[in-house]
């Protein structure tokens, strides 16, 4: 028998609950996975609000870590034993166990921690593919990255610091800034109200910076759009804060000859190519120690109470559950 949180209907955190549920055998090309740490992410929480639809069995998540159980037919890649990580489609990591494709699981070097995994990987290719898929960071690129001391936050951070660039972080409040600027951030600006657009036009000369991501949507998609200089790129990956006003096009260009982008990290998963050549400079980059973020556990029977601080922005850094 496995461990499930389903969530009941779309709503609040109330809606989640803590079930039993047989599994089937694995099918054709899927494994078993007997997991170990599931990663807690801003899209499961979009999940369970009904903004994203979930599969008919109403499991949340989007990634985990594990121990491979059991191989369906036809499976060669992995063997039983196996220890791996996944992130990406079909939903429902919030799970003790869970079948999956086979494709999906990528395996782990003996010296990162299941942990490490399950709080930086979807988190991971996130950033890899903000950093070279949206818009090619490089160094000498000036970045603003909203939320800062977040678990993505914390990554971008840390992985374009790394490649040269200097990032500009934004935080909510000044018990965040420590986690910001030992992320890499060179400049960090506080306050949830803060004019961040006149901090950043000081900090750039009035330039503006190459490239903004921003996942809190509310109203700070429409103040970042001053922050960027022209022809550069804002990449909308989020709305934490509430959803996105309607962007008129005219505010983009031609007098900011602005760049928006609304990238998918389930659209660049379900790309066998890029979500293997992502996961791989993950995992090199976790190695390495270029990516490493904070993690808090929570026992997969308080999946709701990670989800509901991670919504009222009481964390810093990455939250993973523990079945």
């Amino acid at each position: 028998m496995a461990v499930i949180v389903r969530l009941k209907a779309p709503g609040g955190v109330d809606q989640l609950e803590l079930l039993s549920a047989d599994l089937p055998p694995p099918g054709r090309g899927e494994i078993r996975l007997r997991q170990t740490a599931i990663g807690v992410n801003s899209i499961d929480i979009y999940q369970r609000m009904g903004l994203y639809a979930l599969p008919s069995e109403r499991i949340p998540g989007v990634e985990a870590v594990g121990v491979v159980a059991a191989l369906g037919a036809e499976v060669t890649c992995l063997e039983v034993g196996d220890r791996v990580a996944y992130a990406g489609a079909p939903v429902g990591a919030y799970a003790s166990e869970r079948n999956l494709p086979a494709w999906r699981g990528v395996k782990l070097p003996a010296g990162l921690p299941d942990e490490t995994v399950a709080t930086a990987f979807v988190k991971g290719v996130t950033a890899d593919m903000l950093l070279s898929r949206v818009f090619p960071v490089v160094r000498g690129t000036t970045i603003l990255v909203h939320s800062a001391a977040g678990g993505l936050g914390q990554l971008l951070t840390r992985w374009a610091s790394a490649f040269g660039a200097v990032v500009i972080g934004t935080v909510g409040s000044p018990a965040k800034v420590e986690a910001a600027r030992a992320a890499g951030a060179s400049h960090v600006i506080v306050g949830r109200d803060a004019d961040f657009a006149a901090a950043v036009a000081d900090l750039t000369a009035g330039r503006g910076v190459d490239v903004a991501y921003d996942g809190v949507g509310g109203t700070t998609l429409q103040k970042t759009l001053a922050c960027v200089r022209p022809f550069g790129v804002i990449a909308s990956i989020g709305q934490s804060a509430g959803p996105i006003p309607l962007v008129d096009v005219h505010d983009l260009g031609p007098r900011r000859s602005l760049m928006l982008a609304r990238p998918s990290v389930m659209a660049h998963m379900n790309d066998v190519d890029a979500y293997r050549r992502s996961a791989e400079r993950v995992l090199a980059a976790m190695a390495d120690g270029v990516l490493q973020v904070s993690g808090k556990a929570y026992s997969l029977r308080d999946a709701a109470l990670a989800q509901a601080e991670l919504e009222a922005g009481l964390t810093t850094g990455a939250l993973y559950l523990r079945p």
